[in-house]
């Protein structure tokens, strides 16, 4: 689907007619065009418009991080990722963006909320948006700041997290498996702002971005910093949380093998006793005519094993804590 944005006496129209694209605007008339799941016939209209190659989505998917941005003599190349929240996961969409002598070409296979959401507010603001040099930088803004609410939603999930272990509730292995999810999405939203990061320092370095862009480029470097170090603070409290949880699952182990522990050691004595006499050979008191009160003495004998036994470690056990 295709949607082009262009200028018409002091307002912003849109149109999806290719023919319209191609046959009645010009450079100057168009502001924005915002391609989603493009069909072939879509992307060479768009390219016969802007007499440039426009990137695959694998082109654009095996690009290398460090070569996200790029330039040539008449078009500026990004390629970058959005973050898309879920409840299980985060997913990465690619999108590609092309600006050709101050036309913004959009690229994305999936629908994503820093583009319909600014697309609704561009319309209505003629003058704020007067190149696709402006428009790509209000997208980069829109797209930092749902990332900074990103990162306050983590933030209040993991204080979340660490409120249910301060109050004592339940520690298993699913409280440890939805700490590493949350790890695994605070590393991802890591990566992400730091591909901004590089692209934005790049286009500080270029000379094709209008002058007045300069000093928002300054502002948008300094709130992906912030935004940095508050997602390396949130990694490193998911790091101090998932140790305090396996100290507690370790120390709730230890628990149940002291107990295992204990009960064993108070039957070892009447387990003795038993094997001594259940063993196949002439003992002293056998084959007498006091069998029974031969068997009450070893059963008295056994459990006052067990209740010597038990004084003695709870004994001993005392005197370790003092």
């Amino acid at each position: 689907m295709i949607k082009v944005f262009y200028k018409s006496k002091g307002q912003i129209l849109t149109t999806s007619d290719i023919k319209e694209l191609t046959q009645n605007l010009g450079f100057d008339d168009v502001l924005w065009i915002d391609l989603y799941k493009p069909e072939i016939i879509e992307n060479q209209a768009v390219e016969e418009f802007l007499e440039t190659t426009l990137q695959s989505r694998a082109q654009a998917e095996e690009i290398e991080s460090s070569s996200r941005y790029s330039e040539t003599d008449n078009a500026i190349f990004v390629n970058t990722d959005f973050i898309t929240p879920s409840p299980d996961a985060y997913s990465e969409e690619s999108v590609s963006f092309v600006i050709c002598e101050g036309v913004l070409v959009t690229t994305r296979q999936a629908p994503l909320r820093t583009i319909t959401d600014f697309q609704k507010r561009m319309v209505n603001s003629y003058g704020l948006y007067s190149t696709g040099y402006h428009i790509f930088m209000a997208i980069m803004e829109n797209r930092v700041d749902l990332d900074a609410d990103m990162i306050e939603v983590m933030a209040k999930e993991i204080e979340k997290f660490g409120r249910n272990v301060n109050v004592g509730a339940k520690v298993d292995d699913d409280f440890l498996l939805d700490i590493n999810q949350m790890q695994e999405n605070t590393m991802m939203v890591r990566e992400n702002i730091v591909d901004k990061q590089r692209i934005v320092t790049a286009i500080t370095r270029s000379n094709k971005f209008p002058s007045d862009i300069r000093p928002r480029l300054d502002v948008l470097v300094n709130d992906i910093s912030s935004l940095l170090n508050h997602t390396n603070f949130n990694f490193e409290r998911l790091e101090y949380l998932q140790n305090t949880v396996l100290g507690l699952i370790n120390l709730e182990q230890n628990k149940i093998m002291r107990t295992l522990t204990f009960v064993s050691l108070l039957f070892m004595p009447p387990t003795l006793i038993s094997g001594i006499f259940g063993m196949n050979v002439e003992l002293p008191i056998a084959n007498t005519k006091f069998a029974l009160d031969d068997f009450l003495i070893i059963v008295f004998v056994m459990i006052i094993s067990v209740v010597l036994a038990s004084f003695f470690f709870r004994k001993r056990r005392r005197a370790k804590n003092l």
